[in-house]
């Protein structure tokens, strides 16, 4: 789902219309080596400037798909090894200038304490009738979690903390000032947190410089019917009225509120680490500038490292490497999964963005593209090779960048232009971009984006005004919104779903859509 799993998901509606056999879908773990470390898996890349401050910009990195919220007992925490990056290109030659650096470390508060997070109510002693050797009235269950440290914390006994480097002209720079920051916990349930909101309100952090920062377990604001798609292309014909599974109605695109058919990521958290800089540490200026300025744009990806070499000495403390090997990058979202070919996808995930030009075939001349076009038997049509039209979403280039940006090499990279204000709620369209809200994607990529519909129409071509035509401009999957709200202030990210009350929202519920 790293989300060009729209392009799956609609290639293969496609499909199962024109009686294809073969398919294409895509999950979360889109490469064979994050398929077996799903811990090292980067989900999303966002970058937006922050909707209640013009001066600043937000980046959040989700990693570790697909989190059931009441999988304990021990849950989803960060991996200690990781070593979880969000760089910033300044300057077009896709080489990271300003790097944020997040590591993680974990504590076991509680070592004999069978799960990683205990609590009721002000605490429960043993009962009078507590057989010995333990008495009546001993401490048992520890209070309710209320804390992320001090008074109320005594039931977080799998607890971590983080730091955060910057690195900027080869300088590592503290962004905390030694301040301890802790990771939010997942919403366990109201018995063990009643107060979730609250908790994780203690988990955003203001430190110098006016930056924020928050890690911890999020809903996955990521959302798409990909049930369907791994049910041997078992689309729900019902939900497109246009009568072509993948085709939405004018007024069901024109619906940014309404799920007109299952979104399979409801109920399901993913880790979020989550910072809010301002423009000017990120701009090569060093100073916001204008969206007509070619410094305004600048280029963001995540990467998750390991260390090169680890010893196992259980059952002592590992022996590892300082120096690590990337395991995962991502930029925008979904070139992995549908556009670079299964052989060359871990190649691609283990290189950096400045050494693209190697996989440049796929992305100029996509193989989803033609498949699409074949599978709705040229009814679809699509541009011919060199998709220059692509151009804007791997290199500096206008809508995004200003004219007269250096275009730099072909990099996935996530291009934001700093200067673009954000679009009030009211007018913030899902389809972004390709619907006059200047803000969303692939100008950045705001949390509310719909990156299956507007990735799947940038393949078969509407950047190219001749092909900005029906259906081109009408591919969807049917889910247009996330199952819950996104918040308005930072981290954006709505909080965790509960272990306890999760839903997971099936075809033929309130909010499914159709079954068939």
């Amino acid at each position: 789902m790293k989300r060009w799993v729209l392009y799956g998901a609609c290639a293969a509606a496609s499909l199962g219309l024109f009686g294809v056999n073969s398919a294409q879908a895509a999950s979360h773990r889109e490469a064979p080596i994050t398929a077996l470390d799903r811990g090292a898996d980067i989900t999303d890349v966002y970058a937006f400037v922050s909707y209640d401050d013009a001066n600043k910009v937000t980046l959040i990195l989700n990693v570790d798909p697909l989190l059931e919220p009441g999988n304990g007992p021990n849950y989803f925490p960060f991996d200690d090894d990781i070593q979880y990056t969000i760089n910033v290109d300044n300057n077009n030659d896709a080489v990271p200038d300003v790097s944020f650096v997040f590591r993680f470390k974990t504590e076991i508060r509680a070592p004999n304490l069978f799960q990683g997070f205990a609590g009721v109510g002000a605490g429960v002693n043993a009962p009078s009738n507590s057989p010995s050797p333990v008495a009546p009235g001993t401490p048992i269950i520890p209070p309710a979690i209320t804390a992320l440290d001090g008074p109320g914390s005594e039931g977080f006994s799998l607890r971590q903390t983080y730091t955060v480097t910057m690195i900027k002209a080869g300088v590592s720079t503290d962004v905390a000032n030694g301040q301890k920051l802790f990771a939010v916990p997942t919403f366990v349930g109201p018995r063990t947190m009643p107060n979730y909101n609250a908790l994780r309100a203690q988990g955003v952090y203001t430190l110098p410089g006016g930056v924020k920062v928050y890690s911890g377990t999020s809903d996955d604001p990521f959302y798409i019917d990909l049930g369907a798609a791994f049910d041997t292309l078992n689309f729900r014909a019902s939900a497109f009225p246009s009568g072509i599974p993948g085709v939405l109605t004018a007024a069901q695109d024109a619906n940014d509120t309404t799920n007109f058919t299952s979104d399979t990521v409801s109920g399901y958290n993913v880790n979020s680490i989550c910072i809010e800089v301002p423009i000017a540490m990120l701009t090569s200026t060093g100073t916001k500038v204008a969206s007509t300025d070619p410094a305004a744009t600048i280029g963001i990806f995540g990467t998750t490292a390991r260390p090169r070499t680890t010893i196992r000495r259980a059952p002592t403390a590992p022996l590892q490497s300082n120096t690590f090997s990337q395991i995962q990058r991502m930029g925008n979202p979904l070139i992995n999964e549908l556009i670079i070919g299964t052989g060359f996808k871990d190649k691609w995930s283990m290189s950096l963005p400045k050494d693209d030009s190697q996989f440049a075939s796929f992305a100029l001349d996509p193989l989803l593209a033609r498949v699409i076009n074949a599978a709705y038997n040229g009814a679809v049509s699509i541009p011919a090779p060199p998709r220059t039209d692509l151009l804007p979403l791997v290199q500096y280039a206008p809508p995004i960048a200003a004219p007269g940006t250096p275009a730099g090499p072909i990099a996935d990279l996530l291009r934001l232009n700093t200067g673009v204000a954000a679009t009030p709620q009211a007018f913030r369209r899902r389809l972004g971009l390709l619907a006059g809200d200047a803000a969303g994607y692939p100008n950045g990529r705001r949390v509310s984006d719909d990156v299956t519909d507007i990735s799947l129409r940038v393949v078969v071509g509407v950047l190219n005004p001749a092909f900005n035509i029906f259906p081109n401009n009408r591919l969807g999957d049917g889910v247009n919104t996330n199952d819950v709200p996104y918040l308005e202030t930072f981290p954006y990210l709505a909080p965790a779903q509960s272990g306890r009350d999760r839903r997971h929202i099936d075809p033929g519920e309130p909010g499914g859509g159709p079954v068939n």
